[in-house]
């Protein structure tokens, strides 16, 4: 099985043919830093992060992108791997973390413009049989066995969302309820498997803080609320059974979005959720709140929907262009940066 995102759709499909003997002359993308390219803030972009005023933009083998004048002009990071990068979280103006195909996690300490590798699908699996294999109770040979079930299948399972609390506390999520958490920069990495609800280990797309809470969505109309004293992420029923592809809200709304224009609100952590009317039919690629109760959310063709009301009403935003979009963040009161399959580019608000 193999996961992607396209225009900022996470789909996921078997192959049947078998897998070829690499190449004698064969690089592993884990072990070849990104390719110089001057396109690189115009190819696939899939995740945007803000440090501090600096826009970075993760996309395509590897590539990142940063821009100090607000879009006019961008550099190419040095980067440690060329897998394909898929989202980015910078807590800090300085310390930030992507996370892509491959298993891959990469973490940054300079704003983003150089990246080194922490982690990648090699070793992700046996860091996690090893974990499992240390802990007692009636449970423990099933996620040692689900461990080992990673560990067989090496780089295969990419990691596709990932947020960070602060510089030392963040998770990392991905397919087949693949969930990490560390708690000291990434330095170390323990493996959350057994503390979602998620029996099917159903793929998770998306995690943010939003209305007080942090949360987490995924397929099949997934939704998971961390509950900190439990030490675990706690499934929340919702309305809609199809796929959420993240998660954005205010200080007193959460908003989940996904397939066909589907969003739903909460004010009360998840206990009642409220269909949001999009006007759209087109899947929901990200979201993001500006200020205190401004929300923008973004279509995988490339619309865009403001609330000015914690989420409450949406109305479309007038564009010069639409283009696909995967990610989107503020910039100032007065635009926003959206990114996709044709690059990085500044919409203009007003």
């Amino acid at each position: 099985m193999k996961v992607h995102r396209i225009g900022g759709i996470v789909v996921a499909f078997a192959l049947a043919m078998p897998v070829a003997a690499p190449a004698a002359d064969f690089q592993d993308v884990l072990d070849t830093p990104a390719m110089a390219s001057p396109l690189a803030a115009k190819g696939l972009i899939n995740g945007l992060a803000l440090a501090g005023q600096r826009i970075v933009a993760v996309g395509q083998r590897g590539h990142i992108a940063y821009s100090d004048d607000q879009g006019k002009s961008w550099r190419q990071a040095r980067v440690a791997v060329s897998s394909d990068l898929v989202a980015v979280s910078f807590p800090t103006p300085q310390r930030g973390w992507a996370v892509g195909h491959d298993g891959v996690v990469l973490a940054s300490s300079d704003a983003g413009a150089t990246w080194s590798k922490q982690l990648d699908g090699r070793n992700v699996g046996a860091m996690m049989v090893e974990y499992y294999k240390a802990q007692s109770g009636a449970e423990s040979a099933k996620w040692v066995t689900e461990a080992e079930r990673f560990a067989a299948q090496g780089a295969e399972n990419p990691f596709l969302d990932v947020w960070f609390a602060d510089d030392k506390t963040g998770f990392v999520v991905g397919a087949f309820n693949l969930i990490l958490r560390t708690t000291d920069g990434g330095k170390r990495w323990e493996p959350w498997l057994d503390r979602t609800d998620n029996p099917q280990a159903l793929h998770l797309y998306g995690i943010r803080a939003a209305g007080g809470d942090v949360f987490v969505t995924g397929e099949q109309g997934l939704v998971m609320r961390l509950d900190s004293a439990a030490g675990r992420f706690v499934a929340i029923p919702t309305p809609y059974k199809g796929s959420y592809f993240g998660v954005t809200g205010t200080r007193d709304a959460v908003i989940v979005y996904g397939l066909r224009g589907n969003a739903f609100r909460s004010t009360d952590g998840g206990a009642n959720w409220h269909k949001i009317e999009t006007g759209l039919q087109e899947g929901l690629t990200s979201g993001v709140a500006v200020g205190q109760r401004d929300v923008f959310l973004a279509s995988q063709a490339g619309r865009l929907l403001v609330s000015h009301d914690d989420g409450e009403h949406f109305a479309p935003v007038k564009l010069e262009r639409a283009t696909p979009a995967s990610a989107i963040v503020p910039l100032g009161a007065d635009a926003i940066v959206v990114a996709g399959a044709r690059g990085v580019r500044v919409q203009p608000l007003r």
